[in-house]
């Protein structure tokens, strides 16, 4: 059955409905007349009751007229859904990041991203700089918000934003009462750095900082993950070398200060796949490069 005639029935049925169909079905335009005559003859039934001066739905034309509602209605839902599918309005996005972008622009990122697409489902996740670059090779993801960048020639990227780097201390450092800090002043200090594995890693970025400063930290504390080491730092285990965007979260035990030193700054970093060209992947690498333009 083709649907442009079960429009053309559903379309006469509609007109009977509120009383506007012509008295006879013949007197409608001829090709309709013929749409619903051939309509007819393939189910071999009679749709239409003829017989009285104004035509009436027979019990099976009744009995179609609500399933072909149904199935237009369907049918037309599937086409809009398909559409705004289709122009990345709408499907799923699967981004994970690293845990210190959650203070930063990332959340701003995406608040952008959903004012401009509402429909578009996100499913967030936090991973390190490792756990990201296989899940992306592997399409278990759709983005990856990485610090630093991930190296790979088969990833799009597009820079969020970049800053120094400051110290993150218990409050009840000695360091406490300065402003900022010399960081060969923390020789005798335990770093509390992540993640644990796999390396070399950020870990190995500011331990490469504090050999360029002439020396090695006293103690090395190796956490998982950004989480777990500013906790460590809370509880007075030791201090840690944070991202500046980090200090605006306040944690009870734990203040942030500049330090006076080598100070490469960190870079936060948008990838996907170079052949994931879903609309939905487009647009939230254009609305990344957009925002970061702005910033």
């Amino acid at each position: 059955m083709e649907f442009k005639r079960l429009k053309y029935f559903l379309a006469v049925a509609e007109e009977l409905h509120f009383g506007r169909a012509a008295t006879r079905l013949d007197m409608a335009q001829p090709p309709l007349s013929r749409q619903i005559a051939t309509l007819e003859a393939e189910l071999g039934v009679q749709l239409f009751d003829r017989s009285r001066s104004q035509i009436r739905l027979t019990q099976a034309g009744a009995v179609l007229q609500d399933h072909a509602r149904q199935i237009l209605d369907r049918l037309d839902a599937a086409y809009r859904e398909t559409k705004l599918i289709g122009s990345g309005g709408a499907g799923r996005i699967r981004i994970a990041f690293v845990g210190s972008a959650s203070h930063g622009l990332l959340p701003t990122l995406i608040k952008s991203f959903r004012s401009f697409y509402p429909d578009v489902e996100l499913a967030l996740s936090a991973m390190n700089n490792a756990e990201l670059q296989h899940a992306l090779v592997s399409r278990e993801i759709d983005i990856a918000v990485a610090r630093p960048e991930l190296k790979d020639e088969e990833f799009r990227r597009e820079l969020l934003c970049r800053e120094r780097l400051i110290l993150a201390l218990p409050d009840n450092s000695r360091f406490s009462g300065q402003t900022e800090v010399q960081l060969t002043d923390l020789a005798d200090q335990t770093f509390v750095l992540y993640p644990r594995r796999p390396r070399p890693s950020y870990a190995d970025v500011v331990l490469g900082i504090c050999e360029r400063e002439g020396f090695k930290p006293a103690g090395l504390e190796l956490t998982q993950d950004f989480q777990s080491a500013i906790s460590l730092v809370s509880v007075g285990v030791g201090l840690s070398v944070v991202p500046e965007s980090v200090g605006r979260t306040q944690r009870p035990g734990v203040i942030y200060r500049p330090y006076v030193g080598y100070n490469p700054g960190t870079a936060l970093t948008v990838h996907a796949r170079l052949d994931n060209r879903a609309p939905q992947v487009m647009n939230f690498m254009d609305i990344t490069r957009k925002f970061a333009r702005k910033q």
